[in-house]
């Protein structure tokens, strides 16, 4: 494979960057803090700013890495989420496990389907991956959504295995492989 770290991606809408410490306000405001845009996820709803701004730190420590793929979704200059690869298996079976979340603001706007399909472009295309895969909780079918809509398949449920801020649950799974990409490779959102 091969390890860019964080590269600045373009959307026609977006942009997909590093963040930096100076994102730590419209990060805990727009939805680190939102206990309805966290209820799925399997870190806790930020308390407080110093929150915000520890992991940000660790993220900014972690981008001299090259495997640490970690994105702020800005849109109209805002950040306004953030999208990145979870697990890297980078042994034979190049699995890269992407994870996403935006404020509720801007929930149902397509943005959260643009910025995947513009990382899985970039796994598939720079990086060399040869699955990309996700999951979400069944109660929250939304997420799923944007999977299938950037052409991810289901894969099935795995009873019990996961834990988010619900506590132990169900979890979906979906995916799509390289050669599935590349023979059907959808139009640039």
């Amino acid at each position: 494979m091969n390890y860019t770290g964080t590269t600045e991606l373009h959307t026609n809408r977006l942009v997909l960057r590093r963040f930096t410490l100076n994102d730590a306000p419209e990060m805990f405001s727009n939805w680190a803090s939102d206990p309805e845009v966290t209820k799925y996820l399997t870190w806790p709803t930020h308390r407080d700013i110093s929150d915000t701004q520890a992991i940000l730190k660790l993220w900014e420590a972690e981008y001299s890495g090259e495997s640490f793929f970690q994105w702020a979704i800005v849109f109209n200059g805002e950040c306004i989420g953030s999208i990145s690869v979870v697990n890297l298996i980078d042994n034979y079976l190049r699995l890269a496990h992407i994870g996403y979340c935006i404020g509720k603001k801007w929930w149902h706007k397509g943005i959260t389907t643009e910025a995947l399909h513009r990382v899985m472009e970039f796994l598939f295309e720079e990086v060399g991956v040869n699955c990309v895969q996700s999951r979400h909780d069944p109660r929250n079918p939304n997420s799923g959504a944007v999977m299938k809509k950037c052409g991810m398949t289901y894969d099935g449920t795995l009873r019990q295995c996961d834990i988010n801020n619900q506590g132990i649950c169900d979890a979906c799974y979906y995916s799509i492989t390289a050669e599935e990409y590349f023979s059907g490779k959808p139009e640039s959102l």
